[in-house]
């Protein structure tokens, strides 16, 4: 799940423009889906991208979800597929490892298929997928999702369990990739709709982790996170993007209990549409409705300039 609230009962350009090229007309931008396989996703030059061959799938929302399990039939084709996720939701847990209390691993059948439930969340799922279930062999690949619910901006991508598989995946120098469906909040309890949806959505993740295990990640790039808005279909637009810094407005609703003691609630309102700036995330899947592509670095540091530096040894040392 994403940083989701739910109300509590207990640089822009499209994929072939994605370069530091002269900006183009608006009209010539995005791509439809169905061009996808003949376009340029990042910069023309890649990283040295073997065949690739052992996928490692999992998500935050649990091992039965329908997301995770359409998206499985879309890339079994590409290489040998191992499933390794949450025995249970592990929503918003973000990169959370488990170091307090032993974990579990319980070998089940899914829909026919062989699965690994993990007592624990997406990050223990990508150790645990890899040094025991994969004996210490790194997949080629590290596929997350398909999520319930977007994961955009900043806010989202560090509380997001499914996000953070992908980021712990890239940690280990394994290339990655978190795909989720951005349902509307008055949505939510139309199960049937979302699973079609879902469908639409994993046959397009389908094609874009083909792209990626032919093409490599682009030098740069350590991780990719894709948000697909609630309409998607195979016209659907694409946008290369960056990240909105939050999409809620947070706030804590206190209540007491039965005794009179407080308890809490955090929560957030969502942010109008006119608050994100073209070329994020939240303003190509909410206002433009394409699909935000959204290349990610692990390194969020920034170069300080040498005045800054003169200035904080000063006054340290006055």
């Amino acid at each position: 799940m994403p940083y989701q609230r739910r109300q509590p009962t207990s640089s822009r350009g499209s994929l072939n423009s994605w370069r530091k090229t002269k900006k183009q007309p608006r009209e010539s931008r995005g791509t439809s889906l169905l061009n996808i396989n003949n376009v340029s996703l990042l910069n023309p030059v890649y990283k040295s991208a073997p065949a690739l061959r052992k996928i490692l799938l999992t998500n935050d929302d649990g091992v039965g979800k329908y997301g995770l399990w359409v998206l499985y039939e879309e890339i079994k084709s590409l290489g040998d597929v191992t499933v390794v996720a949450p025995e249970s939701a592990r929503s918003s847990t973000g990169m959370s490892l488990t170091f307090h209390k032993a974990l579990r691993i319980k070998k089940i059948m899914i829909r026919g298929k062989v699965a690994y439930a993990v007592s624990g969340n997406p990050a223990d799922c990508i150790s645990l997928g890899i040094y025991r279930i994969l004996n210490g062999r790194k997949p080629d690949l590290v596929v997350s999702g398909i999520n319930e619910g977007d994961n955009i901006s900043i806010q989202a991508v560090y509380s997001s369990g499914t996000v953070a598989a992908a980021v712990h995946a890239a940690i280990m120098g394994i290339p990655s990739i978190a795909f989720s469906l951005h349902i509307p909040e008055n949505n939510w309890e139309e199960r049937r709709e979302i699973k079609l949806r879902m469908v639409k959505a994993a046959e397009v993740a389908g094609r874009i982790t083909k792209w990626l295990m032919e093409k490599g990640l682009p030098e740069g790039v350590d991780y990719i996170n894709v948000n697909f808005p609630y309409e998607i279909d195979r016209k659907t637009d694409i946008e290369i993007t960056t990240l909105s810094k939050a999409r809620y407005n947070d706030f804590i609703i206190e209540r007491r209990d039965p005794r009179g003691k407080p308890y809490y609630w955090q929560w957030g309102k969502l942010k109008p549409v006119t608050e994100f700036k073209p070329g994020t995330d939240a303003y190509a899947l909410f206002v433009e409705k394409k699909i935000s592509i959204s290349p990610m670095s692990l390194d969020t540091s920034v170069k300080a300039s040498e005045n800054l530096l003169e200035e904080i040894r000063r006054f340290i040392k006055s």
